[in-house]
């Protein structure tokens, strides 16, 4: 038997797994298992609780920041290994402060590691915040055909971390018509594949210096998810990008599981995209590894 607890970041859900010494190979197929609405837990993907020191991708994060103790070995729903997770980011600062694993003290940071490199969360107002380091425009701009929509629309690549495709809609009415319950159709197809999101910009777009955007996602690897972190960055990201250069660099984003936060703010090594939003555990058991 081997203890889980269940989490979620607005509504984007996680099976969180402790095995600080990587004793535990999960296989593809024990994932997507674990993960499955109706004959598992259910979940968009796992995230297993590793000591940085334990395995070689975490090692690598070593190197980068001595501090980040902790490694987030993310698996999507469909049991493929993702680079990031915004929303998981967070639900997993969260377990281990409620674990006891680690400690966020007020203006203070907890360095953890991801395939994308080490992740710096604090606390926020409305939970947890992440800087996801530094973004860019991919330059992977395909053309998106998806169920619910007539015509193709074109999509802008963004990086953060993990491949994003966004794409503009006219109406809340065009948002709400999507059918996502197939990947949508990419042209020129990404070799990687890529999150989808379709986001919709408030009106007015800007309220007391925020931005208000709605946004669907459809995730890799997983299907349309109530929320998806690093998607939501992407979103703000892609928005700013199109209003042009007086456009606000923080924002409000609406996902079908609630209200997240975006800041874009210069550093060192170029601008970084951060993420605020809350953290919840739902409920602990134990589950055969079959």
């Amino acid at each position: 038997m081997v203890a889980f607890t269940k989490g979620h970041g607005t509504g984007n859900d996680f099976i969180i797994i402790a095995d600080p010494d990587a004793e535990l190979d999960l296989t593809v197929e024990q994932v997507a298992v674990l993960c499955n609405r109706h004959f598992g837990i259910g979940a968009d993907g796992i995230l297993r609780v590793v000591r940085s020191s334990a395995i070689p991708e975490g090692v690598a994060t070593l190197e980068e920041e001595p501090q980040a103790e902790w490694f987030m070995d993310y698996r999507n729903a469909d049991g493929s290994i993702a680079e990031m997770c915004g929303n998981g980011v967070r639900v997993f600062a969260h377990y281990l402060v409620r674990s006891g694993l680690a400690t966020i003290e007020p203006g203070s940071t907890l360095p953890i590691g991801t395939r994308a490199g080490v992740r710096d969360v604090t606390r926020s107002a409305t939970g947890y915040q992440v800087d996801l380091g530094r973004w860019k425009l991919s330059g992977d701009d395909p053309l998106v055909r998806v169920d619910g929509l007539s015509v193709t629309r074109p999509g802008l690549g963004i990086d953060v971390g993990n491949p994003h495709v966004v794409v503009a809609l006219a109406s809340e009415a065009e948002l709400a018509s999507l059918e996502l319950h197939r990947a949508p159709d990419l042209e020129p197809p990404l070799p990687e594949g890529a999150n989808i999101e379709f986001v919709v910009p408030g009106e007015p777009l800007v309220r007391d210096g925020i931005g208000h955007v709605s946004m669907r996602v459809f995730e890799r690897g997983v299907g349309e998810t109530l929320s998806c972190g690093t998607g939501v960055a992407a979103t703000a990201l892609a928005v700013r990008h199109w209003a042009g250069a007086n456009a606000p660099s923080n924002w409000q984003v609406e996902v079908p599981g609630g209200t997240l936060g975006v800041r874009m703010f210069p550093a060192e090594d170029g601008e970084h995209v951060a993420l605020s939003g809350p953290a919840q555990l739902v409920f602990q058991g134990e589950v055969d590894l079959v």
